[in-house]
């Protein structure tokens, strides 16, 4: 259910958005709360496991994320339902790899390949289920629905766990937390995220407040580096980026996901607002990115470490890149099979993306570094996520207008075309004004489909510009799997 909420809302947002009457634009804000606050808490967990303990820690956050999820669906403005997104990302950070810990912990270091191939496999059945599910709620009940959901499952999840790992608690340790680190983190990461959600609608740096947000961003950015590399216990330790491995690594899978979830957010959106799909229409579009994704990611764990991991993560990309170009050949006439082959062909991407790349990202590190390492990168990974919801939906926009503009200078009563479709609409009944409001609708679809294309071939080119930064890194060694199996 953790998963599955970073993906149910991408095809409610313009429900959420009608509802709540902002923007779709600002809808997506469901989205970057609930990403970025899960990003701040992930660098958490090692310090919080000492401090409460793996069972209890599991147990408090799966509560406080039932708890959490249901005022997300009781929420009546956009604020509050940012608030509560906010709480939502924040207790959700430790859970996964909390679980998976758990997890190890149940089986005998023989089996634990298998058990953590299994528990993949739910990993990667959320974003098949999310969107389908979400859209369906939508379409036939309401939004808060897609949060009401976790409510009962979360329940269940507390009293098998309590069931099966009360006597299993491990030893409590106090250790020191690094305070003024987390402030800071907390500052420049929410003033950076606040900073791209809304510039767009305060007109960027024309806006006080937006300058006062970058150079909260910047000022707590710069102190933030000096603290850490310092700190005797900093909550993140940049000193790994000296590692040549850790640094590509973790740059590619950023950047990469970046332009995987960026596409994710935007395709419903566009679906929905300009091709006249519906939220179940839309999520279904979505959902078979999974169908080739839960085939061959046990395949890729089970034999991924007999072939070079750079290997792995090249093809991984390229796919990545390949599905992004055929997107941007997608015009306002595309039918449903077109849209949905990128999307079943993405899904190989996806088996060959998470395990290849966090192996090359760890492999050369000491063991007493995994936990620090993987909290980064995933610190690092999630919040790109989140960037780039708001990134793309603001260029998207911007294009768009761009876009807009070029269409409109052509529509002139000289233009054979402008004109035959106003005499068109004008035999049809239409009054001048409807004819124009009419035209105006057909622009808006053209420009925000051309807009959509842009990025789409944008995101092409980022990744086939990341692959050869996989080459700089050195080969992992054979049994980074087991590192891999740690860290998460």
């Amino acid at each position: 259910m953790n998963v599955l909420d970073t993906s149910i809302a991408n095809v409610s947002i313009p429900a959420i958005a009608g509802d709540l009457g902002v923007s779709p634009n600002q809808g997506t804000w469901t989205i970057t709360s609930f990403a970025v606050a899960n990003a701040i808490s992930v660098p958490l967990t090692g310090w919080l496991t000492q401090r409460y303990g793996q069972v209890r820690l599991f147990l408090a956050t799966t509560a406080l994320f039932v708890i959490a999820s249901l005022l997300c669906g009781l929420a009546v403005s956009m604020p509050m339902l940012v608030f509560f997104r906010v709480v939502q990302g924040a207790v959700a950070g430790p859970m996964i790899p909390l679980s998976q810990t758990l997890l190890l912990s149940t089986y005998p270091r023989e089996k634990a390949g298998m058990a953590l191939a299994m528990f993949s496999l739910t990993i990667l059945v959320a974003p098949v289920v999310g969107p389908v599910l979400g859209g369906w709620i939508t379409d036939n009940f309401s939004w808060p629905w897609i949060f009401f959901i976790n409510v009962p499952v979360g329940v269940a999840s507390l009293a098998m766990t309590w069931t099966l790992y009360r006597d299993r608690e491990t030893p409590r340790v106090k250790t020191p937390i690094d305070i003024a680190g987390l402030v800071l983190l907390v500052v420049w990461v929410g003033a950076l995220q606040l900073m791209l959600d809304k510039g767009k609608d305060l007109d960027w740096f024309e806006s006080p407040e937006i300058v006062a947000l970058a150079t909260a961003a910047a000022l707590a950015f710069c102190l933030f580096l000096a603290w850490e590399l310092t700190e005797a216990h900093p909550v993140v330790d940049l000193s790994l980026f000296g590692n040549r491995n850790f640094s590509t690594g973790t740059l590619a899978i950023s950047l990469a996901y970046a332009a995987y979830f960026g596409s994710i957010v935007l395709l419903p959106l566009w679906l929905q607002q300009y091709m006249g799909y519906t939220a179940t229409d839309a999520g279904l579009v979505l959902a078979p990115v999974g169908v080739l994704a839960i085939i061959l990611t046990p395949i890729v764990g089970r034999f991924g470490n007999r072939i070079d991991t750079r290997l792995l993560a090249t093809t991984s990309l390229v796919i990545f890149a390949i599905v992004a170009w055929m997107r941007s050949g997608f015009n306002v006439e595309v039918d449903l099979w077109t849209l949905v082959w990128p999307t079943v062909l993405q899904g190989a991407a996806v088996s060959c993306f998470f395990i290849p790349l966090i192996a090359l990202s760890l492999a050369g590190l000491r063991h007493d570094q995994i936990a620090a390492a993987s909290g980064l990168n995933n610190f690092l990974r999630i919040t790109a996520g989140g960037f780039a919801t708001s990134i793309a939906t603001t260029l998207w926009e911007s294009r768009a207008a761009l876009h807009h503009a070029r269409i409109v200078e052509r529509l002139t009563p000289y233009d054979p075309a402008a004109s035959a479709t106003l005499q068109l609409l004008g035999a049809l009944g239409m009054t001048p004004e409807q004819q124009y409001a009419f035209l105006n609708q057909m622009v808006n679809r053209q420009a925000f489909t051309l807009s959509a294309l842009d990025l789409f071939y944008g995101s092409a080119l980022l990744l086939v510009v990341l692959i050869p930064f996989l080459w700089i890194a050195r080969p992992a060694r054979r049994g980074t799997g087991d590192d891999v199996a740690s860290a998460h």
